[in-house]
């Protein structure tokens, strides 16, 4: 991920609703959210959850898909992991005790 790229998952990323979407769409995994149902979700209105899954497809963090006549939404796990080791590539500066915490889930497992 370039400087650009990272730049626009933050600004997506900086406003509380779109910060929820995301959230709510990792937790639903790949099969992903109807618009609708994410809007239910996070008791907005649909125009208002349609302009934010707008701006995070067009910064790459979400995708969608038609199903029928849904539109359904789901995370881009892969550009979430490059945003990640974006964040993390220079960190460790030869302690990679500090990014083995940062991998870590709150049960002490390792993420995968």
């Amino acid at each position: 991920m370039d400087d650009r790229q990272a730049l626009a998952s933050f600004a997506a990323l900086s406003q509380e609703t779109r910060l929820a979407v995301v959230r709510t769409l990792v937790v639903a995994g790949p099969i992903g959210l109807a618009a609708g149902a994410i809007a239910e979700r996070m008791a907005v209105s649909p125009s208002n959850v349609s302009f934010h899954l707008k701006e995070l497809e067009r910064s790459g963090l979400i995708s969608q898909r038609r199903e029928s006549r849904s539109i359904v939404y789901s995370a881009n796990y892969d550009t979430l992991a490059d945003l990640v080791r974006f964040l993390m590539e220079d960190c460790c500066g030869g302690h990679p005790d500090i990014c083995a915490s940062a991998v870590a889930k709150p049960d002490g497992c390792v993420a995968k």
